[in-house]
C-alpha cells in the first residue's frame, strides 16, 4: 500500500484464520513498523473489526502518525483458546 503522509486514512489488514479457528469478536491489535524485527510490545496499537478486517486510523490526525518510509504491517488476533496469531501482513510506504 502506498499512502502520502499528509493523508489520514484507515488501514485495513485482512485477516484469514487457520481452519477451525473462529476469530469474530476477538481481541486485535496492528502494529506499524520501521525496523525488520517482531514488533515489541509497546508497539502494538488496538484495531477494530470492519467486515472481516482489522483496521486502524493513521496519519498526521491520527494517535498513529507516520513519516515517509517504508514500515512492516503486523497483525495480532487472540482468539478464544490457546491460540494466539501474529503475523506479517505486508509493507506500508508512506510519501
Amino acid at each position: 500500500m502506498l499512502i502520502p503522509a499528509s493523508s489520514t486514512e484507515y488501514l485495513h489488514v485482512p485477516v484469514t484464520a487457520p481452519p477451525g479457528v473462529d476469530v469474530t469478536g476477538a481481541p486485535v491489535r496492528i502494529a506499524v513498523v520501521a525496523h525488520r524485527t517482531n514488533p515489541a510490545d509497546d508497539e502494538w496499537q488496538d484495531a477494530a473489526w470492519a467486515e472481516g478486517a482489522a483496521r486502524i486510523l493513521i496519519g498526521p490526525d491520527s494517535s498513529l502518525p507516520l513519516a515517509p518510509g517504508d514500515y512492516r504491517v503486523w497483525i495480532n488476533v487472540d482468539p478464544a483458546g490457546s491460540e494466539n496469531i501474529v503475523r506479517k501482513s505486508g509493507i506500508l510506504t508512506v510519501t
